[in-house]
């Protein structure tokens, strides 16, 4: 055991966060923290870092533990470097090397047994710290976050505001404490960073528990569930989906047991009203009466926190068969990012996908007219109504109320209609005159697709429209847009939202723009393809001491590689569940066949990489 709370409550004011809790984590646990926004998952690990105190109940914490916590906005740091900054995770290594250093000056005229030990015992002390891998480790981490070397030596103050994020979270990964807090941890971060996180994750060796909305995420990096429901929490073995079935069977078996005591709760008071007036039965129908008040009631599963938002978008006008036509198209700033060219027809979803910085984003402004395009052709189909979601949240009024703000924009709407349309969006009561500037984020996301749905626009432009959704909203959306029967062009980095909602995916990359008609699987088939066709790289025997020339592949690029073969692997492994795989022997082997060669090419991959790290190593020394 790391850390305990036994018996935990905390309430704020007359509310109870939660209530008499218990929640272990243990050594190498990677623990996933779930449940809908509100429930009390940041204060949960708030508490297990101190930074806010049990209302009643107990914190244990095994001896020396160390706990690291990286918040949904990170701090911005001051105006050191980055290497400074990792200098200040290093401090036990950096102290080492001095204290070695020192002593290797001294041995050189004494030869002392008891120095000669001292000098072994640090040696020993300064392996056992990782002092000889850190700084690849270092250059691994920063690659994997999108940086460079030469950025090591840059200012913090120099970054963005999404950059101070990562070199924050770079820093807490290195430092490796016992038990490491991450608060969505993927928001911000493009596809190929989140797998590369993913796959570094996979092999940290230290306890985690992770709050996060990225269902594919969680599903690879976490092998315990808590869920914090109604102020109380369960905990469920296995990843997030392993954690679905098993929360599904659970309300299966709730229900039916709801119906069992419903039943003799029934059959009880109908005895208690029978006999409780007579002389001779008084005193049985007195101890029903209190066999009732002792029972433990068994919650109504139906009633469970699964309420969602209601939205129906429609199209007030049909619109074109051709929605957008692009022709070398060229979007950017300063500088071109990304040249496209496209046709979209009615009825597609299209997802943007790419690294931060390529040009997703400013793709959809320049449709829109928000940002001037460098060059090219575009042309809207006939009677085409665009409406944008712009996930900077930015299209609100300050000082305007929830119900200002929607009716300010619907004028012609009496107050029923305006108030039924911000119910169906979860705000009731007096929610609707809280002012959108106190508003959170899944809040604000909610009112926004709320003036969206109202626009009945026929071409939905949405630009990562699930950043600070709870899972259940984020299904809630994934329904809405499905059925939605207009045309959509979306950026998003989850996946599992594009392979629910695209029917095509556009890539763009630093170099090239490429289009995949059929979705998300035929981008992984293609990756396949690109991967399965590499060379195999044979295995390399050599010892440490002869690898003298640097590798030709860096540690970033064959992390990535790695990353992208686990996801493709994890997509083919789903196939076997599907019944046109298992309902056929003969695509089943074939299959088979596939996932071994990925396997191969993920093995051949990792020696790559492990030649790369000694590389570093021997480099380093």
């Amino acid at each position: 055991m790391i850390v305990q709370i036994s018996d935990g409550t905390v309430f704020f004011g007359a509310n109870d966060v939660f209530e008499n809790i218990d929640f272990t984590v243990n050594e190498n646990e990677r623990i996933a923290l779930v449940g809908r926004n509100g429930s009390g998952k940041t204060t949960l690990l708030k508490v297990l870092t101190g930074e806010c105190e049990l209302s009643s109940g107990q914190l244990i914490k095994a001896n020396k533990t160390t706990i690291s916590y990286l918040k949904q906005n990170a701090l911005a740091l001051s105006e050191e470097t980055v290497r400074e900054v990792f200098d200040g995770v290093f401090s036990r290594i950096k102290e080492l090397e001095k204290q070695i250093e020192e002593i290797s000056k001294q041995m050189e005229n004494d030869h002392d047994e008891k120095l000669i030990e001292k000098y072994a015992k640090l040696e020993e002390d300064y392996k056992y710290a990782g002092g000889y891998t850190y700084h690849s480790e270092m250059l691994s981490v920063l690659n994997g976050f999108g940086f460079k070397e030469a950025d090591l030596d840059r200012k913090v103050s120099s970054f963005s505001g999404g950059e101070k994020t990562k070199i924050a979270f770079a820093g807490l990964l290195l430092s490796k404490p016992d038990l490491l807090l991450l608060d969505e941890p993927t928001n911000h971060l493009d596809l190929s960073t989140i797998e590369w996180l993913e796959n570094y994750l996979a092999k940290y060796k230290k306890a985690m528990v992770i709050v996060s909305h990225d269902r594919v995420f969680l599903d690879r990096s976490v092998n315990v569930v808590y869920e914090l429901e109604y102020g109380g929490i369960k905990r469920y073995a296995g990843n997030y989906s392993s954690f679905v079935e098993q929360k599904k069977n659970d309300l299966i078996r709730q229900e039916a047991a709801y119906r069992r005591q419903q039943k003799d709760i029934k059959r009880l008071e109908e005895l208690i009203e029978k006999f409780r007036y007579k002389k001779n039965k008084a005193a049985f129908a007195q101890s029903k009466i209190k066999y009732l008040e002792r029972m433990d009631k068994i919650d109504d599963p139906k009633k469970a926190d699964t309420k969602a938002f209601k939205a129906k978008f429609t199209c007030g006008v049909r619109g074109g068969k051709n929605v957008l036509s692009l022709d070398h198209f060229k979007v950017g700033y300063d500088k071109p990012l990304a040249e496209v060219s496209l046709e979209i027809q009615r009825g597609e979803r299209i997802c943007v996908m790419g690294d931060n910085g390529t040009g997703k984003s400013t793709l959809l402004k320049s449709i829109i007219g928000e940002v001037e395009p460098l060059g090219g052709y575009m042309m809207l189909g006939h009677q085409i109504q665009i409406a944008y979601f712009d996930q900077n949240l930015a299209n609100f009024h300050s000082g305007n109320t929830v119900l200002e703000e929607l009716w300010n924009d619907y004028p012609d709407l009496d107050m029923y209609k305006v108030r039924s349309v911000l119910g169906a969006f979860l705000f009731t009561s007096d929610e609707v005159f809280k002012e959108v500037n106190v508003l959170s984020g899944g809040e604000k996301v909610r009112l926004s697709l709320a003036k969206l749905m109202m626009k009945k626009a026929n071409f939905l432009i949405l630009d990562e429209p699930t950043n600070h959704l709870d899972i259940i909203s984020k299904e809630a959306l994934e329904n809405a847009l499905n059925e939605y029967d207009g045309t959509i062009l979306f950026v998003s980095h989850d996946r599992y939202f594009i392979r629910k909602i695209a029917t095509s995916c556009l890539v763009i990359d630093e170099d090239k723009v490429t289009y995949y008609p059929d979705g998300y699987k035929d981008y992984i088939d293609v990756k396949v393809k690109e991967e399965v066709s590499k060379p195999k790289q044979e295995k390399n025997e050599k010892p440490l001491k002869e690898i003298k020339q640097k590798p030709k592949y860096n540690l970033k690029r064959l992390e990535n590689e790695i990353s992208l073969m686990e996801d493709i692997l994890e997509d083919k492994r789903a196939l076997r569940y599907e019944p046109e795989y298992y309902q056929d022997m003969k695509k089943m082997a074939e299959l088979d066949d596939e996932i071994d060669e990925i396997h191969n090419q993920i093995h051949a991959l990792e020696e790559k990489w492990e030649e790369a790290m000694l590389y570093e190593e021997e480099k380093n020394k």
